[in-house]
């Protein structure tokens, strides 16, 4: 799109906006909010969000809540914040609908309630929001707001696990790998651990690295696990960072040099 185009598009959206047209509004604020073609403006933002929302426009109500919620670039209210998720959340927002959820967790802007947190969190997780579905997931392994249930937490690890969240696909990983909520499948905890390892999961990088380590389900690879328990080091996994070590000691100087090549690579590829 060229600047004639921009400027064209965003008239567009200031002459509906001007007539009272909720969607244009809401494109608006969002030119504002971002600086898309525009000076940033977030006092001008939030007016023309909070004129969308007050129709009851949904996308707005959610911009709103998130903007009181963050607190960056207005003062944050968290009263404010629940007010406009809650708007949202009733017609069934599913991002509103889980922010919703974490004020009930956390108990910002309304009382701790882990039962309407749960009850939020499901609407969410129903309309396939791959957060919410992690942390229903979470809320049924541990009985928060739910009754503890580690068939309901494996359904909803999977879910979130199949669109491709790490901590989602480390968790299923565990469950195969333990036995928890599903029948014990070291070939499927292996899959999925390598899936959350290449997303970056440094629980998963370090469960890798012990697979390597000892052979199970893999060829003995000490390359390998060097690389992975390296990899699981650099984000702060002091286990990892013992285990790489002693790897180090059962193997040559080039081997180390080869799992230290290996490690800078994932980085580069994984822009780390």
């Amino acid at each position: 799109m060229g600047p004639e185009d921009h400027d064209e598009t965003l008239e567009s959206f200031r002459r509906a906006a001007e007539q009272g047209d909720a969607e244009g509004q809401y494109r608006l604020g969002a030119i504002h909010y971002f600086g898309a073609g525009v000076p940033q403006d977030t006092a001008e933002a939030l007016t023309w969000y909070r004129k969308a929302a007050e129709q009851g426009y949904a996308e707005a109500q959610f911009a709103l809540g998130f903007l009181y919620d963050d607190g960056q670039s207005v003062p944050r209210d968290d009263t404010q914040a629940v007010a406009w998720y809650r708007l949202a959340a009733e017609q069934d927002h599913a991002p509103a609908q889980f922010k919703l959820s974490l004020m009930y967790v956390n108990g910002r802007g309304v009382a701790w309630d882990a039962v309407e947190a749960a009850n939020w969190c499901r609407k969410a997780a129903e309309q396939g929001d791959v957060d919410a579905q992690y942390a229903l997931g979470l809320m049924y392994r541990r009985g928060d707001g739910v009754a503890q249930d580690d068939t309901q937490a494996v359904r909803w690890y999977r879910l979130s696990a199949e669109q491709g969240r790490a901590d989602a696909q480390n968790n299923l990983a565990f469950m195969y790998d333990n036995g928890e909520g599903v029948a014990q499948d070291a070939a499927e905890a292996l899959t999925w651990y390598r899936l959350a390892a290449e997303g970056g999961n440094a629980g998963a990088q370090y469960a890798l690295g012990c697979t390597y380590a000892t052979g199970q389900g893999v060829p003995q690879d000490y390359v390998q696990a060097h690389m992975w328990f390296n990899l699981s080091a650099a984000q702060g996994d002091e286990e990892a960072r013992n285990n790489r070590d002693l790897a180090a000691t059962l193997m040559t100087p080039a081997d180390i040099s080869e799992a230290e090549r290996l490690a800078r690579e994932w980085l580069r590829e994984h822009d780390q």
